[in-house]
């Protein structure tokens, strides 16, 4: 049986209240996110279309763990459940185990509309997912939305939706953002320099071609949001996908908090067997290496030629070019309460080698003289062996996940559809207009890492 310590069981997302000061305990702290609750309204005419259904998935995957006072699904969800992911026969199934509960909206609660086209201007904070082509975001809801000259979705828009909307009903509930549900808010995954994401000039590129061999490092926060956006994808024939989960870890009380394929039943459960149980009810193939990824990790030539990396600190990520990936998309999260939302993406080999871009120090800021860390050492709840290893773990919330993912996995088709891809993407949630890309200056137009061919998410391939 595991023995978890108090940082193994601290909701990563409460963890902020902590460590600003804003919660004067731990008890205070988790007591905050369940006061929040939020609500998902279903357009009745959208509820059977599988893009729609991804964003309803994703938002309640995502807000189930950050809005503890629950998270309300209202529509007809009595339909068929369209898309390709496992988690029941329709829609209303798959919203229950994920979290959902079904019952009309209560009064007062932030909402995110699921539905076509600008609706009625509202009192309180109610926002719209829209996606279009390989773009994804949130407006007003009596707002327009995407340009309809962006063609139809491409599967990870409506996930990047999802994402963005519960990031924007947190800033609304906890004060953080006085314009949190009166702008508009979004990327194109296409075209991430592009500051005009509402505004199609032409149709986004048809999505064509899919990964079919993939190494995953790392299968916590990014890694089972990776495993997530994967399974969005359209495989014609899901055994199609090869996948290597590599990860020495269990999954933790606290695991479930930011990684959204993470439940209470698996708590002490190998993340790499759970994950391959989950990517195999999808219809993937899968592989498990239960090791750390270290600079003794070597790729074989039968292996998986991409990488995809959700390591969370820097040991790892200054061996990722010794290991013999031909391509690495990797993302780094913000660890502290003020830069939680942070994501930095690279792809690599790059201009630096990688021991050069993680150089620096491993060792996060702890807030450990905040008032809530002297409670738990003052009244010997802690140690202070313990509460340095609390107070070091970082804080987290699974739509910045979420939103990387569909970053990092976008960098990958764009590789396979012969586009260039960003070298290096800086955003953060709170302001994501304010973003920084830089393009890759290596060739890789002669890899092939292996591909499937789709119709057309166009077609409704």
């Amino acid at each position: 049986m595991n023995a978890f310590t108090s940082a193994d069981t601290m909701h990563r997302l409460a963890k902020r209240a902590m460590d600003d000061g804003s919660a004067r305990s731990r008890e205070e702290a988790e007591a905050l996110l369940r006061h929040y609750s939020i609500a998902i309204v279903v357009d009745d005419p959208v509820a059977g279309d599988r893009h729609h259904q991804a964003a309803i998935l994703a938002a309640v995957a995502f807000g189930r763990r950050v809005f503890l006072g629950g998270i309300t699904v209202a529509g007809n969800l009595n339909v068929p459940l369209v898309t390709p992911l496992p988690f029941g026969r329709t829609l209303a199934e798959a919203v229950v185990a994920l979290g959902g509960t079904l019952e009309d909206t209560p009064a007062g609660v932030p909402i995110l509309r699921v539905g076509n086209g600008p609706g009625d201007r509202m009192q309180g904070f109610c926002v719209r997912l829209v996606f279009a082509g390989w773009r994804g975001g949130i407006v007003p809801n009596d707002a327009d939305g995407i340009d309809a000259g962006a063609g139809e979705p491409m599967a990870l828009a409506p996930m990047l939706a999802a994402a963005l909307g519960v990031n924007e009903a947190f800033l609304h509930l906890a004060s953080e953002l006085p314009s949190a549900g009166r702008r508009c808010v979004g990327l194109s995954l296409w075209d991430l320099a592009d500051p005009d994401w509402l505004d199609a000039r032409a149709p986004d590129p048809v999505l064509r071609y899919l990964p079919t061999r993939l190494w995953l490092i790392g299968l916590g926060h990014l890694g089972q949001a990776f495993l997530f956006a994967l399974g969005l994808l359209p495989y014609e024939r899901p055994a199609d996908l090869h996948l290597v989960l590599q990860d020495d870890d269990i999954i933790t009380p606290s695991t479930e908090s930011t990684s959204i394929l993470s439940d209470a039943t698996m708590i002490g459960g190998k993340k790499t067997r759970t994950m391959a149980a989950w990517a195999e009810r999808r219809g993937f193939c899968t592989t498990i290496t239960e090791r750390l990824f270290d600079a003794h990790t070597r790729r074989q030539p039968h292996e998986p030629a991409i990488a995809l990396c959700g390591l969370d600190n820097a040991a790892g990520r200054r061996t990722l070019d010794l290991a013999g990936f031909d391509f690495v998309a990797e993302a780094g999260l913000g660890r502290g309460h003020a830069d939680f939302r942070s994501i930095v993406v690279h792809t690599l080999p790059g201009d630096l080698p990688a021991a050069k871009l993680w150089e620096g120090s491993d060792t996060a800021a702890g807030a450990i003289d905040a008032a809530a860390y002297r409670k738990l050492l003052d009244d010997g709840s802690l140690d202070r062996c313990g509460i340095t290893l609390l107070a070091g773990k970082a804080v987290g919330a699974p739509f910045v996940g979420g939103t990387a993912a569909t970053v990092v996995i976008a960098e990958v088709l764009r590789l396979l559809h012969g586009a260039p891809v960003n070298r290096l993407v800086e955003l953060n949630l709170v302001t994501p207009d304010h973003r920084t890309t830089a393009p890759q200056h290596n060739d890789f137009s002669t890899l092939n890492p292996g591909f499937a061919t789709i119709k057309s998410e166009r077609d409704g391939g």
